[in-house]
């Protein structure tokens, strides 16, 4: 593996990043308007229900945590759809690349972008709200590592997908993730979640992540197990999802890179 190989795939996207709105626009526009409008509806409940002082906090923080999963997701999918839009998946494997490579490239970006986001709407947030995110103190760390895992598994899996299929399921690059999101318990406990819907919750390394996130804030103290669950199960799903995008791409390599587009 070549670090300056991995290094110019992320200078590619890094310059196409900063010339593109639609780029910008999902790094910060989306963020920005997701944490005004959220924003505004948490602080009116609390004016109803004072006993909910924390709800402002609870919501955006949750706000805040998803983009680190979207953006770890959304740079290896859409970063894929890149190279299928402008024909140039060919292009780069006549080069030396390695697919290791590659994946690594897609990964480090995923994890520059979650910081680009994530640091923007922290000022947001306390821009307007005087909310400060690092009232989760230390626990920050590892439920952002835990976060950006689950992203990476994601657009593991859903790569492996569009290179099987092609394009015209390119949507689910955007819509994908969100499937998991009402199981996740982002903004209201998993206990409040129909029996069904719980067991799925259990399978979903993000519900234990967003129910530890919520700990901290109402008791200040984190049940370590719900880390090493949600550790133990994106460990899982990374290593089935890499699998299957291998696999995608060694068919894809079989049948002609050409007929993915």
């Amino acid at each position: 593996m070549k670090l300056h190989r991995i290094y110019a795939i992320i200078l590619r996207f890094m310059y196409l990043f900063r010339h593109s709105l639609d780029r910008l626009s999902d790094a910060f526009y989306w963020p920005t308007l997701d944490l005004l409008l959220w924003g505004i509806t948490s602080s009116y409940f609390r004016s109803y229900l004072p006993q909910t002082s924390q709800i402002v906090l609870v919501i955006l923080g949750g706000i805040l945590l998803w983009i680190i999963v979207w953006r770890g997701q959304y740079e290896i999918t859409v970063g894929i759809l890149e190279d299928l839009w402008n024909r140039n998946l060919v292009n780069i494997f006549v080069s030396p690349l390695k697919f290791s490579e590659w994946v690594v490239s897609l990964v480090t970006l995923g994890v520059i972008k979650a910081v680009m986001s994530f640091s923007f709407g922290l000022l947001v947030a306390f821009i307007l709200y005087k909310i400060e995110v690092f009232a989760y103190g230390l626990y920050l760390i590892p439920l952002s590592l835990l976060l950006i895992m689950t992203g990476w598994w994601m657009g593991f899996f859903i790569a492996g997908l569009i290179l099987r299929f092609g394009t015209k399921i390119q949507t689910l690059a955007w819509t994908a993730p969100w499937i998991i999101a009402p199981f996740s318990a982002i903004y209201y406990p998993v206990s409040s979640l129909p029996e069904w819907a719980q067991t799925i919750a259990l399978l979903i390394p993000t519900s234990y992540v967003f129910e530890g996130a919520r700990e901290v804030i109402e008791r200040g103290i984190l049940d370590p197990n719900k880390l090493y669950l949600s550790f133990l199960l994106n460990a899982i799903y990374i290593v089935l999802s890499l699998i299957f995008l291998k696999k995608s791409f060694n068919k894809v390599l079989k049948i002609g890179l050409v007929k993915v587009y």
